[in-house]
C-alpha cells in the first residue's frame, strides 16, 4: 500500500469524538491526510516515530503524559521531523507560553473555525510557525514580565547576539514582535526575499528552530522590552 501524498497529520487527544471531528475537518481539505490517532502523549511519541507525520495536532491536557511533555519529547527526538500544533479549550496565557517553551510551532483554540484549523496545519506543514502578533506578544510579555514594568537589559549581551550584523539586529527586533516578513519588509524598506534571507541567518546564528523560538528567546534573554524595542 503506497504512502499518502500531501501533508501527513497525527491527531493526539484523549477524547475520541474530538479526534473524529478533527479528522473529518482535515480530510475534507485536499492534500491533508490523517495518518494516525493517539489518546495520550506516550502513544503520540511512539506513533510519531513510526508514522513520521508532517504535523501533529496535540491536545494540552491529557491523562498520563500530557501534551506539553509529549511535545518536548517529540522536539528533542532527532528521528521525528514533525511540527507540533497545540490545541486546547483553555484560553489561558500560561498554557500558550508553556507550549512555546516546550517547542510547539503553533497554538490554536479548539473553538476556532474549521478553516482556521486547516490553515494552521498548512502553515506548519510549510515549515512556518503560527505566530499571531496581537496574541503572542501580549502573552509572552505578561508571562515573562508579569508586572508589566520595563525589562532591564542584561549585564552582558549574549555572545550569539553579538554575531548579528546591524541589519540582522533590526530584523530580529521586528521578528521578536511577531511581525511577518511582509511587515518587516515594509518597515525596513526591503524586499520580502531579502527579509527572508535575513530571518534565516538570524535563526541560524542564534541556534533557533523557527520564528516562535525567536520571540521566546528575545523575552527570556531580556533583550527586548515590552513594546518591542531591542535592548543594546
Amino acid at each position: 500500500m503506497s504512502e499518502p501524498a500531501g501533508v501527513r497529520v497525527l491527531l493526539v487527544d484523549d477524547q475520541a469524538l474530538v479526534r473524529a471531528g478533527f479528522r473529518i475537518i482535515l480530510q475534507s481539505e485536499p492534500g491533508l491526510h490523517v495518518v494516525g490517532e493517539a489518546a495520550d502523549g506516550a502513544a503520540a511519541l511512539v506513533m510519531a516515530r513510526t508514522l513520521q507525520p508532517d504535523v501533529i495536532c496535540m491536545d494540552v491536557q491529557m491523562p498520563g503524559v500530557d501534551g506539553l511533555a509529549a511535545t518536548q519529547s517529540i522536539v528533542d527526538d532527532p528521528s521525528i521531523h514533525a511540527a507540533v500544533l497545540m490545541l486546547t479549550t483553555f484560553d489561558r496565557e500560561d498554557y500558550l507560553f508553556a507550549a512555546l517553551q516546550h517547542g510547539a510551532s503553533g497554538f490554536i483554540l479548539k473553538n476556532s473555525t474549521p478553516e482556521a484549523l486547516i490553515e494552521a496545519v498548512q502553515v506548519l506543514a510549510r515549515g512556518d510557525a503560527l505566530l499571531a502578533p496581537d496574541v503572542t506578544r501580549r502573552v509572552i510579555e505578561r508571562c515573562v514580565n508579569p508586572g508589566g514594568a520595563s525589562v532591564s537589559p542584561l549585564a552582558a549581551v549574549p555572545s550569539e547576539l553579538q554575531e548579528l550584523t546591524e541589519r540582522e539586529t533590526e530584523v530580529f527586533a521586528l521578528l521578536a514582535q511577531g511581525l511577518a516578513n511582509a511587515e518587516i519588509a515594509a518597515q525596513l524598506y526591503l524586499g520580502e526575499a531579502t527579509v527572508k534571507s535575513h530571518v534565516s541567518k538570524v535563526l541560524m546564528k542564534l541556534g533557533l528552530r523557527d520564528r516562535i523560538q525567536a520571540v521566546v528567546y528575545a523575552y527570556e534573554h531580556r533583550v527586548i522590552v515590552p513594546g518591542g524595542a531591542l535592548e543594546t
